[in-house]
């Protein structure tokens, strides 16, 4: 069951000058770094009211937002929904015939399971979910 929104990732190209402008935005100084390095990002989290905006920079011509960035651009790159079970959320969307990136979930930030789901079953809007 999906809960509540996690995060809204932002695919940038310079990190630093992205939390800097992002500080400025939502007037805070608190700011998580992490690298994950099996996506090959490097990230940043800054909390607005309980939603995390997710800056995602590349640590490699073969992550994944090196490629979404050389395709479209520095914006939004994906929506993260938190779930109770992931496992039991995959097979719920594959049965419902939800084309799926990640059939079995992987380690992403904070240690979290993570899985993505094709933009083509979802308008066009890569949605990730989220479990703790």
């Amino acid at each position: 069951m999906f809960t509540n929104i996690s995060h809204i990732g932002i695919a940038v190209n310079n990190l630093k000058e992205s939390v800097d402008n992002f500080k400025k935005l939502f007037n805070q100084e608190e700011v998580h770094f992490e690298t994950v390095e099996e996506q090959k990002v490097n990230l940043a989290f800054l909390d607005v009211s309980g939603v995390h905006i997710e800056l995602l920079e590349p640590t490699s011509p073969e992550s994944p937002i090196s490629k979404f960035l050389e395709k479209r651009g520095e914006g939004i790159h994906h929506l993260s929904f938190e779930v109770d079970d992931i496992e039991k959320e995959l097979s719920r969307l594959k049965q419902e015939g939800v084309r799926l990136i990640d059939e079995k979930p992987k380690v992403g930030a904070g240690g979290k399971l993570i899985a993505f789901i094709h933009p083509k079953s979802t308008n066009g809007v890569l949605i990730e979910l989220s479990q703790k």
